[in-house]
C-alpha cells in the first residue's frame, strides 16, 4: 500500500490529455494543496481526441479543449506544454524533461502520474510519404482536412473504430472512399463479424467501397506522393490520399532503464499497474490508454475507452490521497459516430462471443453479447436508450436467457 500523499507534496503528471487533466482535477477537489505540474508534449492546452476523426474533419472545427485556460490558473496547476519527458529515475524521484527548443531540465517529484496515451502505428515504409496520414493530434486532423479539400479519392487502411469514423467523415466531405480491412469485416477483431456485417451494411449503403478480407501489400508512390494502394490480391485502388488506421502502441519509450514494469503484449502491453493504478515503482501511478490495470479477478487489462480513463483518474487520485473510493471499475462504454448514427458499445465484448441481434430495422439495431450463458456486452446503432438501459444488467452477473426477448 502506497503511503498517503503529504498535503504539500509535489505531483508531476506526464501527459496533458484527458487522463492527466482529470487526475489533476480530482487531486485538487480531493484537497491536495501541494504543487501539481502537468507536462504535455504538444504545444496546445489539453484537448479531447475523439472528435479528431469525426467533426474535426467534417466541420473544420477547432480543437475541443478539455478545460478553459483559467482552470489551470484557478486550480494552481502548472501546465507546461511543448515539453517532453525523456526519462524517469524512480530512485531519485526525478524526471528529465526536454523543451521544444532542445534544452532540458530535471524535475523532482513526490508522486508521479503517467498518462502518455498511444501513438498510431505507421504503415511500414510510408512514414514520410506525402499524402499518407495517421490521426492522433489536432494538426493531423487539420492536415487531413486540408488535403481532403483538394482530393477526390481516398483509401482508409484499417477498419477499426478510427478507420470507420474516418471513412465516414471523408465520404461526408464528398470523397470517393475505399475502406480496406484484412479481417472478414470491419470491427471484426473488436466485436466479431455479426456486428461487423451490420457496420459494413451501413458503409455500403452510403456508397463507401469495403474491401474486407484483404490487406494492403504496398502504398503506391509517384513523385514522392501516395497515388493509391495495391491490395494483397493484386487489385490496385487509386487514391489522392491514404489514411492509415492499423492500431496504436502505448507510449512507454521514456521508461527505458527506469525499472518500471511493463505488461506483456499478450495482455495488451503498456504499463503494468495494480487495481488502483500503482506501478512497480514507489509513488508512480499510470492511467488511461497507456496503463494496464489488474482487475479484481487478478487479470491484467488495458482498455482504450474515454469513460475508463475518467474512472481511473478518480481511483488514482483517491489512492494517492488515501481517501475512501469504491474501487469498482465502471462498465466500459464506447461510442462511435458514423454518418447519422451513434454506434454504442457497453460492457466487455469479445470477438468470439455469441451475438444475439435483438432488433434490426435495416438501419438501426441492438445486439446482446454472451459468453458461457452470461451477458457480457450490449451494442446498438441509433438506439441510445435501448443500450443504456442495459447498464444495470452488466453491473452484476446476468444470464443471457433473462434478457432475451420471448
Amino acid at each position: 500500500m502506497t503511503d498517503k500523499l503529504a498535503s504539500d507534496a509535489t505531483v508531476v503528471i506526464v501527459g496533458a490529455g484527458l487522463g492527466g487533466v482529470r487526475a489533476a482535477e480530482n487531486l485538487r477537489t480531493g484537497g491536495h494543496e501541494g504543487p501539481i505540474i502537468m507536462i504535455g508534449a504538444e504545444s496546445h492546452p489539453p484537448y479531447d481526441r475523439p472528435p479528431l476523426s469525426k467533426n474535426a474533419l467534417t466541420d473544420a472545427a477547432d480543437r475541443v479543449d478539455l478545460k478553459p485556460d483559467e482552470f489551470f490558473t484557478d486550480s494552481s496547476i502548472d501546465l507546461r506544454t511543448g515539453e517532453r519527458v525523456a526519462s524517469i529515475d524512480p530512485t531519485a524521484k526525478t524526471v528529465s524533461v526536454t523543451r521544444g527548443d532542445g534544452s532540458s531540465y530535471g524535475q523532482s517529484y513526490d508522486a508521479l502520474v503517467l498518462a502518455t496515451g498511444l501513438l498510431p502505428r505507421p504503415f511500414p515504409g510510408a512514414e514520410d510519404v506525402d499524402g499518407v496520414f495517421t490521426i492522433r493530434t489536432v494538426e493531423d486532423a487539420q492536415r487531413l482536412r486540408e488535403a481532403a479539400g483538394e482530393a477526390k479519392k481516398a483509401v482508409v487502411i484499417g477498419a477499426g473504430f478510427i478507420g470507420c469514423e474516418t471513412a465516414a467523415s471523408l465520404h461526408t466531405l464528398g470523397l470517393d472512399v475505399t475502406l480496406v480491412e484484412p479481417a472478414p469485416t470491419p470491427l471484426a477483431q473488436a466485436v466479431g463479424t455479426t456486428i461487423g456485417d451490420l457496420v459494413t451494411r451501413q458503409h455500403l449503403e452510403k456508397g463507401v467501397a469495403v474491401r474486407a478480407g484483404t490487406g494492403v501489400d504496398e502504398i503506391r508512390v509517384d513523385g514522392g506522393k501516395a497515388v493509391g494502394v495495391t491490395l494483397s490480391g493484386g487489385e490496385v485502388v487509386d487514391a489522392d490520399l491514404v489514411v492509415v488506421g492499423i492500431g496504436s502502441t502505448p507510449v512507454v519509450d521514456y521508461l527505458e532503464g527506469s525499472g518500471i514494469e511493463l505488461a506483456s503484449r499478450e495482455v495488451g502491453g503498456g504499463i503494468a499497474c495494480n487495481e488502483v493504478g500503482a506501478t512497480s515503482a514507489d509513488g508512480v501511478y499510470a492511467l488511461g490508454d497507456v496503463a494496464n490495470w489488474r482487475d479484481h479477478g487478478g487479470a491484467q487489462r488495458r482498455a482504450e475507452h474515454w469513460n475508463h480513463t475518467v474512472e481511473q483518474a478518480a481511483i488514482v487520485a483517491s489512492a494517492m490521497l488515501g481517501t475512501d473510493h469504491a474501487v469498482v471499475p465502471a462498465v466500459p462504454y464506447f461510442w462511435s459516430d458514423q454518418y447519422d448514427l451513434k454506434i454504442q458499445m457497453l460492457g466487455w465484448p469479445k470477438a468470439d462471443d455469441d451475438v444475439h441481434v435483438i432488433s434490426d430495422d435495416g438501419h438501426k439495431w441492438v445486439a446482446y453479447f454472451s459468453r458461457d450463458g452470461m451477458l457480457t456486452a450490449v451494442a446498438g446503432a441509433g438506439k441510445v436508450g435501448a443500450v443504456m438501459k442495459m447498464r444495470p444488467k452488466l453491473v452484476t452477473p446476468t444470464p443471457i436467457e433473462d434478457v432475451l426477448p420471448d
